[in-house]
């Protein structure tokens, strides 16, 4: 009874998480999305040993068809899309992401053909076919050893192109996680069906170390400011999500004053990640820097990351970034190497993409017009 409820438990909080992660502005991004379908796919794992042990298949043979599909091909797939979109563009761009999901789709078509004919009754597969369903069945168990085996092994080669060593601390500490326990369930199962075995404890325990990652994945990953920064902002951003989930139910009334609401804050992960690509890597000089791309490279989306620039400077995306490249100009008008440069080739040079974005720009950061800015400094 504990050990079932335990199971739910760990069912509905990664169903919930899975949900929030996709839902709101302050995780959505399109690598956070894979942790999303991660939990999805271990919910449902889960699930299917809660009715395994219940005896729902017995009393329910239909729901053999979600039972016998192998979710557990798409756990190192989801945790691998997860990484490869954390890192940069031209190495997530060589990837054919639609070959990590042949495995999964080919057992699940081996799996529900064998069902329409054993559960369902829909046709018979005839005697003399077994031996090529036989044959069948050991591909499928021989594209879990590829996807489990070698999947989370170059899954640690791409960790290397994660950049902030917190995140890359975070991210291996999930991969090694779950390539354990997908080691010990391959090499659990191989043994049953060889050796026919008795695997059922094996399988219990392993059910109750799914539990924990779904546990500690709400804890590190997304309390302890691994996905987001902020834990006030998590706790305003759960009850919202909750209001949508839950009309319903009534919420604390917040009677905290205004001034003290704002969650996000100058030491916002993000924020600081972004003011990085701008001193450090210059990004503001991309004359087609968006909003989309920027979110792209810090991991978030769009919207939230205009609520993030909003909050802590007062200003829109495109005023922070013109504020860069302002400076920028102002850097080459001193600089005597710049001397033969037209000022709109400068501004040009800094990222803008016009005279007369330039030279508005240039006004409303310094009060001044280029002109007149690189005359009060001769």
């Amino acid at each position: 009874m504990i050990y079932t409820t335990l199971l739910n438990i760990a069912v509905f909080q990664g169903i919930i998480l899975g949900l929030v992660i996709l839902k709101s502005s302050l995780f959505n991004s399109n690598s956070n999305k894979y942790l999303a379908y991660l939990l999805f796919s271990l919910s449902i794992v889960l699930l299917n040993y809660v009715f395994e042990l219940e005896g729902v298949f017995t009393s329910y043979p239909v729901l053999r068809f979600i039972d016998d599909i192998e979710w557990v091909f798409l756990l190192p797939v989801f945790i691998f899309l997860f990484i490869i979109n954390r890192i940069d563009n031209t190495v997530k761009d060589k990837q054919k992401h639609y070959l990590y999901y042949i495995p999964f789709a080919y057992s699940s078509i081996v799996s529900i053909t064998y069902d329409l004919s054993n559960v369902a009754g829909l046709f018979k597969i005839p005697d003399s076919s077994i031996f090529i369903i036989n044959i069948l069945r050991l591909l499928q168990l021989l594209f879990a050893v590829i996807i489990i085996l070698f999947l989370p092994l170059y899954s640690y080669f791409m960790i290397r192109h994660l950049k902030d060593p917190q995140e890359k601390k975070w991210v291996i500490t999930l991969l090694t996680l779950i390539y354990l326990v997908l080691l010990v369930w391959l090499t659990t199962y191989m043994t049953g069906v060889f050796l026919g075995v008795d695997i059922s404890s094996t399988m219990s325990v392993l059910a109750l170390c799914a539990t924990f990652i779904m546990h500690w994945t709400a804890y590190v990953g997304i309390y302890k400011y691994k996905l987001a920064k902020n834990k006030d902002a998590i706790y305003h951003l759960l009850n919202n999500d909750a209001a949508l989930l839950y009309p319903h139910l009534p919420m604390v009334q917040d009677n905290t004053p205004q001034e003290y609401k704002e969650s996000i804050t100058a030491d916002n992960l993000y924020f600081q990640k972004l003011e990085l690509l701008c001193k450090d890597e210059h990004i503001y000089t991309d004359s087609t820097l968006n909003r989309e791309k920027v979110a792209e490279k810090l991991g978030i989306s769009a919207g939230y990351l205009s609520q993030i620039v909003n909050t802590i400077t007062g200003d829109n995306f495109a005023h922070y970034i013109n504020q860069y490249r302002v400076e920028a100009v102002k850097e080459m008008i001193s600089n005597s190497e710049y001397e033969n440069y037209t000022l709109l080739t400068m501004g040009l040079e800094s990222g803008f993409t016009s005279k007369t974005t330039f030279y508005n720009s240039f006004k409303k950061v310094t009060g001044q017009t280029p002109n007149e800015y690189k005359n009060t400094i001769k």
